[in-house]
């Protein structure tokens, strides 16, 4: 049973804030106490931290309102259930401001960039209302793609997550319990990077929305297969949780098994507003459809 308190890991205070502690002087600083390790594990969990970074906490670039709570509760969830968690994979959403989805990607007619939160529609393009600055006939056609896929349509988003800076890492208090997770519990933190392909979204862990390469993370499906239990948390609800879900579940379909030990920590994560009624739809049928338990953090 871990024992250590709370409190001497997580400055609650400083959750979706920059920390002067360094992972070193806590380090240095704190008597830990020994537990079992993973590899003695009999059932093997992992939780499947969804873009638990700065830009997506309440102030960030692209802030989700009730994200410091989501975090906090998830890392008490952490902090209860250490020695049950077997491992810990984090994804960290990494992009560069020319991307499709990013504003400088886009014109009006008067040389104006869209604002956040603008919908472009293929139809905007062919009436000139919007036009790309880049890779015309590419972005026409991933527009397009997106459209008769039936996917999410293309979003302009606040610059965020930008490739070097403060806001694409992992927020500091998840990331020190993270790492002391795997220190103690003796494994290497699991970290899957995404969004990287300047002509495609990729809310999803798996793979992006469309895209004419091969990025599909066949590999990290393979890596959540070899789990008992998959507990999903992080940030968005309504886009990176929703779609990596439903991306998973697409991939370990024939496995019921597995389909029916997912479980979704719905006070771990929050929808950027205005997408709440859909997501909870979409969560809802996951759950009907093919067993996705979504369960709050004292259920489990």
């Amino acid at each position: 049973m871990f024992t250590y308190p709370f409190e001497q890991i997580v400055e609650v205070e400083n959750i979706g804030e920059p920390t002067k502690q360094t992972f070193d002087q806590f380090l240095r600083n704190t008597n830990l106490p020994s537990v079992k390790k993973a590899k003695d594990d009999e059932e093997k969990v992992l939780l499947l931290a969804i873009d638990v970074q700065n830009d997506f906490m309440d102030a960030g670039a692209l802030g989700v309102p009730g994200a410091k709570q989501d975090v906090e509760r998830l890392l008490q969830f952490i902090h209860h259930n250490f020695e049950q968690i077997t491992h810990i994979m984090a994804s960290i959403d990494t992009h560069k401001p020319q991307q499709i989805f990013h504003p400088c990607w886009w014109e009006d007619s008067s040389g104006n960039e869209p604002e956040p939160l603008t919908i472009i529609t293929y139809e905007d393009i062919q009436s000139g209302k919007w036009s790309p600055r880049f890779h015309h006939e590419k972005s026409m056609a991933y527009v397009r793609k997106l459209e008769e896929q039936s996917k999410k349509q293309l979003c302009i988003w606040p610059y965020h997550c930008i490739q070097g800076s403060y806001g694409v890492s992992l927020e500091s208090q998840f990331t020190k319990m993270a790492y002391l997770h795997s220190l103690l519990r003796d494994y290497e933190l699991k970290t899957v990077v995404k969004g990287e392909d300047p002509l495609s979204e990729m809310y999803g862990i798996i793979q992006p929305e469309y895209s004419e390469k091969e990025l599909v993370r066949y590999d990290v499906v393979e890596e959540i297969k070899q789990y008992d239990k998959v507990i999903i948390a992080g940030e968005a609800a309504s886009h990176c949780v929703i779609e990596s879900v439903i991306q998973i579940v697409e991939h370990v379909k024939d496995d019921r098994r597995l389909l029916e030990n997912i479980y979704v920590l719905t006070d771990c994560m929050s929808s950027i507003p205005g997408f709440e009624e859909e997501t909870e739809k979409e969560f809802q049928t996951l759950h009907r459809d093919y067993g996705v338990q979504l369960i709050l953090t004292s259920e489990w």
